[in-house]
């Protein structure tokens, strides 16, 4: 009965790890490309003779910034359906 027990917590405790880990990484990308998009929004008011070129490195981050929140469901979804703290308890 303890072994159900703490099967029970340890899958509890990975459905809200992985609503963090998804969740926050949304939260922290959607941040980013706010700010992303206002420093480029002012630097092509100040120069608008480079906005091309600053278009182009604004998409490259932009590309680089949403890999982190794929990483997050990519863990979240590890935690999920093949969780590795399961050997743990024993379970396979």
């Amino acid at each position: 009965m303890e072994n159900l027990t703490q099967l029970a917590q340890l899958l509890s405790a990975s459905v809200i790890a992985a609503g963090f880990v998804i969740g926050l990484g949304g939260l922290g990308a959607a941040v980013g490309f706010g700010i992303l998009g206002g420093k480029f929004l002012e630097s092509s008011a100040r120069q608008p003779e480079l906005t091309s070129m600053l278009q182009t490195k604004m998409f490259i981050v932009a590309g680089l910034l949403d890999a982190v929140p794929i990483i997050g469901v990519a863990v979240g979804f590890l935690l999920l359906y093949s969780n590795p703290f399961l050997g743990l308890l024993g379970v396979k």
